[in-house]
């Protein structure tokens, strides 16, 4: 089963605790001093938020998923629409060692998609996926793909 992920940058990390806290009704079950992380059910959300010296605002969306097969199928996906995506094999972020792929939209918004494989001690231990200013744990930005821009539509 599939879970939305939301990833914020945030400017005051206590701050920011109590607020989704308070907003969500139930602490983070993962608190580090850079870092939380709420797994709701209802919706079913991956939301996490750091205090990492990033702009304040959205880091990155997502999916995560629960098995290999979806991750594929989802991976599958991307590729028969013809929108490049950088695969992750085992990377390692976000307190969290992970299958996964990362792709951007045409707005310039990081999109990753990936299956936890557990838990690690460290925010970033792979140093080759983390450069300041890229999304939470993402590839440099010139390095993920730009997703094909959509043809513009009239509003409403």
């Amino acid at each position: 089963m599939k879970r939305f992920h939301v990833h914020v940058a945030v400017e005051d990390l206590a701050a920011s605790i109590r607020f989704y806290s308070t907003v969500f009704g139930t602490p983070p079950a993962v608190v580090k001093g850079d870092y939380a992380k709420w797994m709701i059910d209802d919706p079913r959300v991956n939301f996490a938020i750091s205090a990492r010296g990033l702009k304040a605002g959205l880091d990155h969306l997502g999916f995560q998923v629960d098995s290999d097969e979806e991750l594929a199928a989802l991976r599958r996906q991307v590729g028969e629409a013809e929108i490049a995506a950088l695969d992750q094999p085992d990377a390692a972020c976000c307190y969290a060692r992970s299958d996964k792929y990362w792709t951007v939209d045409p707005q310039g918004i990081a999109w990753e998609t990936f299956r936890t494989l557990g838990e690690i001690p460290v925010y970033g231990a792979d140093g080759k996926t983390v450069e300041a200013g890229a999304a939470c744990c993402a590839p440099a930005p010139k390095t993920i793909p730009i997703a094909a821009a959509a043809p513009a539509k009239a509003c409403c």
